[in-house]
């Protein structure tokens, strides 16, 4: 056991029987520091490189092990309408169609027009439903215009899962509103999109608005 208080103070090891502190402790947990010359150069690791970053979401595993079997019997476009417009995130009900917001939107006041029967493809589509789905798309268009003074939309179904569909099983159609700056460097870069509105806020004013 060294008496010199000055070789613990300069870093020496300390007395035998002494108390480790916390950071000593982590220290010697995590082993000795990677040098420089020890780090390995991402080329030469096996893989072939890409412009996009890697966002490691292990939590979806429950969703993709799952399969389709839920999503099957557990329709969203079915069960919304159970609900009330509130939960259901439902901005207006017609006869045969109605519409709500998309739990995950492109911009603020993306919206779906649905049927409420459970078809695929819009061939399925009885022209008492088409014209439904017709008619709350322009009323759609004009209300969320009206809104968010937007300069244009994007409209359209996607017809398969093989066409981007992603729920194939329920027909939906997207009104998606466009501001000349929406195209910022978060999606093309970061493959994020900004929202400035929650979605129940973004619910309250269209519903709100429709209904006028």
């Amino acid at each position: 056991m060294t008496d010199d208080p000055d070789a613990v103070a300069a870093g020496s090891s300390p007395s035998v029987g002494a108390t480790p502190t916390e950071e000593q402790s982590a220290v010697a947990a995590a082993g000795p520091a990677t040098t420089d010359a020890e780090l390995v150069d991402a080329s030469t690791l096996p893989g072939v490189p890409d412009e996009f970053q890697r966002l490691w979401t292990p939590h979806r595993m429950a969703y993709i092990s799952a399969g389709r079997e839920p999503m099957e019997q557990n329709c969203p476009f079915c069960a919304a309408p159970g609900k009330t417009d509130e939960d259901g995130l439902i901005v207006a009900r017609g006869r045969t169609a109605y519409v709500l917001l998309n739990l995950f939107p492109y911009n603020s006041g993306h919206v779906l027009v649905c049927p409420y029967r459970h078809i695929a493809t819009y061939d399925q589509a009885t022209d008492e439903e088409v014209a439904e789905i017709g008619a709350l798309t322009q009323r759609g268009m004009r209300v969320l215009r009206a809104v968010s003074r937007c300069d244009g939309f994007n409209l359209g179904m996607n017809q398969g899962a093989i066409a981007g569909a992603g729920v194939d099983a329920h027909l939906h159609q997207h009104i998606v509103p466009r501001w000349a700056s929406d195209a910022n460097f978060f999606p093309i870069i970061a493959k994020t999109k900004a929202l400035p509105q929650l979605l129940g806020d973004v619910r309250r004013t269209v519903a709100d608005a429709w209904a006028d």
